[in-house]
């Protein structure tokens, strides 16, 4: 073959070759698809995909609208929006009925041992009553309430170290703690079997060398009865009274409830049965109970992404271990709908959501802990909860980290993302809920008008000159949430809370019980009437409860909007504009349409003149 033969075909190759090469916009199109719905850049293997003649690049993006990589696309849209997470220096949730404290004695052979036990814990023996189980003439020390302990540890004696304590295989440390000799111990599988994990410490006796095969507990958090009596000593704590010999703390005083029901039976999962009863215990393995020292728990931290790709996983108090998967749920909630295209409304009015082992032992025996208070002296002794422990699946122990479950309903009272824990706790007040979600699901914002503030008494915002603007919208809304207590979960049902009580009318605030004002608003209350905290601006909203908000937005004609303006920007990566309303208003006609289904909407978006040209120009600029 000639030279000039050669070359004239090398020529023709690569010119039918730069005929088959597909334009560099077709290029950025894919990797934009890619990135979105895979999460990822294509690879070359994919590329070499695109290059042929017969790739189907709709039959592709239709293909990829149900995968792993689209749903944590577009969870991740409202997980940003509503940012539920919680910095470790917020909000503690730390009951003292819940969590077991630490320390350290010594044995009648002079080796120490570490003793758990619950602070306010109720004993039958008044030198000990509501702190650790040993006085300090018979261990040498004092335990305070937090702190290191005080003294110098004697060894105790072996007759009463076996009356007042015993060793408990725990949930933490037996696969198998509920039977009767527990055999499956913790080990470094129980990473690949449940994802959960403990540092080695916690797998040794305080010498280090020797296998810890269980825990040694005071007697009264060993217990695992179900119910206990009510006893009242009659005893009432005065600030003159001096302490008892050896004591840091005076005597618990008898609650109003202990007063009132002595020797009658409670139930031990009720806060009111932890003040009132030394019959009631941790329950069988410790499972109604959170060791809270040391830090045992190896839990993600850092992990922006989601708990399967944490950037950093350290060992923690298993408080925070805990606090961990409440905002877990609230992802898993939004991926199982986007997962299974429902409906978008649901994020708001679902009764369902998702649990694992830590969740569910939370729901079964920690959330209904907070309640009841100072509500205690108005008749409120059993909690009505926004998530029934019946609903909660009996089969997922508390270390089962990996395992999830689906909840479909979790009561009469639950409403998406409104009702669950990580909200709650991260728009505490009743004002911040309504506002998260109008912002959210409404794309509305409170703007006030140009007005001059100037000094006033009302007390109704919707009133008051300079703030009535914005809260004519807000405190109706905020009314919603007034049965579900500020910062917290614990609900205020209508027959022992009515939006007006007679039993707390007052002629002024002082003289207002501190448990009315807890709970009814002094500025709302005369002689006549009250008016329960945050119910005023709609007092028909605090019993509609946030299902009730939830059905007012979820209905309004400015949600479908919404969703479609937050979708389309996130992937635009840009804010619509007035250049895009029209279009805007046919992505949220085919939404309604669609059953407001999301995945519909995405195909529609990343198919658009809109996205590609958003995504050409974001090249170009770069």
């Amino acid at each position: 073959m000639s030279r000039r033969l050669a070359l004239l075909l090398v020529c023709l190759v690569l010119g039918r070759a730069a005929e088959a090469q597909r334009p560099l916009a077709d290029y950025r199109y894919f990797r934009a698809l890619s990135i979105d719905l895979n999460g990822r850049p294509p690879t070359r293997a994919e590329l070499a995909d695109l290059e042929r003649p017969d790739f189907d690049i709709a039959a592709w993006i239709d293909n990829h609208l149900s995968g792993r990589g689209y749903v944590e696309r577009v969870t991740r849209i409202y997980t940003d929006l509503l940012r539920l997470e919680l910095p470790d220096s917020s909000i503690s949730f730390a009951p003292r009925s819940i969590l077991l404290r630490w320390t350290s004695i010594l044995g009648p052979d002079g080796r120490p041992i570490d003793l758990y036990f619950r602070n306010g814990q109720r004993r039958a023996q008044p030198a000990i009553d509501g702190q650790v189980c040993f006085t300090a003439a018979e261990i040498g020390i004092q335990v305070p309430s937090d702190g290191a302990s005080i003294g110098t540890p004697k060894a105790v004696t072996r007759k009463l170290l076996e009356a007042r304590t015993v060793v408990v295989r725990p949930w933490w440390l037996y696969a198998d703690y509920a039977r009767p000799l527990p055999r499956d111990r913790a080990s470094a599988a129980w990473v690949q079997r449940f994802g959960y994990e403990l540092v080695w410490s916690m797998f040794t006796e305080p010498d280090g060398r020797t296998p810890m095969t269980g825990v040694r507990v005071c007697r009264e958090e060993a217990q695992t009865a179900e119910t206990g009596r009510v006893f009242a000593t009659g005893y009432v704590a005065k600030k003159a009274d001096p302490l008892l010999p050896g004591r840091l703390t005076r005597l618990p005083s008898d609650t109003p409830f202990a007063v009132a029901n002595a020797g009658s039976s409670v139930s031990c999962s009720l806060a009111v049965a932890f003040e009132s009863s030394h019959e009631c215990g941790c329950g069988p393995g410790l499972e109604r109970c959170l060791p809270s020292g040391p830090n045992g728990f190896v839990s993600p931290w850092h992990a922006p992404l989601g708990k399967d790709a944490t950037f950093f996983a350290a060992a923690r108090p298993a408080i925070l271990w805990l606090r961990a998967w409440w905002s877990e749920e609230a992802t898993k909630f939004i991926e199982q709908i986007f997962a299974g295209d429902q409906d978008v409304r649901l994020l708001l009015t679902s009764p369902a959501t998702r649990v694992n082992g830590p969740l569910a032992q939370f729901y079964r025996f920690f959330a209904n802990t907070t309640c009841c208070g100072a509500g205690t002296e108005l008749g409120y002794t059993r909690p009505v909860p926004l998530f029934d422990p019946a609903a909660v699946p009996t089969t997922l122990a508390p270390f089962e980290v990996s395992t999830w479950a689906t909840v479909e309903n979790r009561g009469e009272h639950a409403a998406g993302i409104l009702t669950m824990p990580i909200f709650l706790l991260k728009y505490g007040s009743q004002r911040q809920r309504a506002h998260a979600i109008y912002k959210a699901f409404m794309c509305r914002e409170f703007v006030a008008e140009t007005v001059k503030l100037e000094p006033s008494t009302e007390p109704d915002l919707t009133k008051r000159t300079g703030c009535a603007t914005c809260h004519r919208r807000l405190e109706p809304m905020a009314a919603y949430f007034a049965r579900v207590v500020e910062s917290g979960w614990t609900y205020l049902p209508p027959t022992t809370f009515p939006l007006s009580s007679p039993r707390c009318t007052a002629r002024d605030r002082a003289q207002m019980s501190p448990a009315c004002a807890t709970f009814y608003d002094p500025d709302f209350t005369d002689e006549r009437s009250t008016m329960l905290r945050g119910a005023y601006g709609a007092p028909a909203h605090a019993d509609a409860g946030p299902r009730g908000f939830a059905a007012e937005v979820s209905s309004s004609p400015d949600f479908a909007p919404c969703v479609v303006r937050n979708v389309a920007q996130s992937f635009l990566g840009r804010p619509l504009t007035s250049d895009d309303e029209r279009w805007r208003q046919e992505l949220s006609r085919a939404f309604v349409t669609g059953g407001y289904r999301i995945r519909a909407l995405v195909q529609a978006i990343v198919t658009s003149r809109q996205y590609r040209e958003a995504n050409d120009v974001m090249t170009e600029a770069r």
